[in-house]
């Protein structure tokens, strides 16, 4: 057991319900925050006039004095100027709506600031909702930074609800792929001495078991199964909170989709390329649960093969044969990666490629 220690930090209020978005003054006043407190809100261009607008005015009528940014991309250098421009403003309190861009651009700007952040996410499509990790691009490669843990995260199924299926059946190919980053983490720690939290390995696990085994809920498209993914990602960004780190929710399924995000043409969403890298590293390590990971992505209409994400078979084995080389973390792939012939079976043998 490594006894050496590492601080676990997690989310002080998690709400989860229907139309909660304008109770958010309440949720902040229970945090401590009150009438006269700066809150910064960062948002999407299209979320703003779904749910942000709405909020903001509550915020205002409740005695916070509240500005709101709008964030186009998910770009470093443009999250920098970010920083740069809300720190003149002297927020005590950052709160990210909507999805992915939005969030993690606030957390980031949360993280270089030194404030406590909120999500409020508008989609449920990566555990990213919860995540002390942020992902943004420009760097030299498309990998998570150390942000901040939310402080409070207000989830309304009702608003998450009405966002394109498209985003959920990708949350849940995110979700899927706790089975194999779990197994990278395992091995990681027996071939090299990582540090192993059972905890929040076992954690990650409950969240990628609980979307299998309410999969057929979560496809009738029923708010009850949009409440089943938040709550699992939910649960996989407190695990990364308690391992402090990605492992438990991100291995070499993760490392196969920033591949392709480097080399597509045109990338799918994150989700979906993380679903079909699940059942590609799966059958790598010779689990025969590649099979059922297949067939529930295909019950809910989750990609599965190349054709279905839209991108180019050929791009599909380039990246399998660099993804190893995205950033130093030992998974199933090894040091030296895939050859190109092993790379090409091993998407012919899961059907991704024809």
């Amino acid at each position: 057991m490594d006894l050496n220690p590492h601080i676990i930090d997690l989310p002080k209020k998690i709400v989860v319900g229907i139309n909660i978005v304008p109770n958010t003054p309440d949720y902040i006043g229970e945090l401590g925050y009150g009438r006269g407190s700066v809150v910064a809100v960062v948002t999407g261009p299209r979320v703003y006039g779904i749910v942000c607008r709405e909020l903001i005015d509550s915020l205002i009528d409740r005695g916070f004095d509240t500005s709101y940014w709008i964030v186009e991309k998910p770009l470093k250098t443009l999250a920098d100027r970010l920083v740069e421009e809300i720190r003149e403003y002297k927020p005590v309190l950052i709160i990210g709506v909507g999805g992915g861009k939005a969030i993690d651009t606030a957390k980031y700007v949360a993280s270089k600031m030194g404030r406590p952040f909120i999500s409020i996410p508008t989609a449920a499509s990566h555990d990213g909702i919860t995540s002390p990790f942020a992902s943004l691009k420009g760097m030299d490669k498309p990998t998570s930074v150390k942000a901040v843990t939310p402080l409070a995260i207000i989830a309304d199924i009702d608003v998450i609800a009405k966002a394109p299926s498209r985003l959920l059946k990708a949350g849940v190919g995110d979700l899927v792929g706790k089975l194999v980053a779990v197994k990278d983490w395992q091995l990681a720690h027996r071939l090299r001495g990582e540090y192993y939290g059972e905890y929040a390995a076992q954690l990650a696990l409950l969240s990628a078991k609980h979307v299998i085994r309410y999969h057929e809920v979560i496809a009738s498209g029923n708010p009850e199964g949009v409440r089943i993914v938040v709550e699992a990602l939910i649960s996989s960004g407190v695990a990364m909170g308690i391992a402090g780190s990605s492992r438990p929710a991100s291995g070499s399924e993760h490392l196969f989709s920033h591949a392709l995000d480097i080399l597509a043409p045109k990338p799918a969403l994150h989700g979906e390329q993380v679903g079909v890298g699940t059942i590609m590293m799966l059958y790598l390590y010779g689990d025969p649960r590649w099979k059922r990971v297949r067939k529930i992505l295909q019950k809910i209409g989750a990609p599965t093969n190349a054709q279905e994400l839209g991108i180019p078979e050929e791009t599909i084995v380039k990246a399998l044969t660099i993804a190893h080389t995205i950033r130093p973390r030992y998974t199933i792939l090894g040091e030296k990666g895939l050859t190109w012939e092993a790379a090409e079976k091993l998407a012919r043998e899961t059907g991704v490629i024809d």
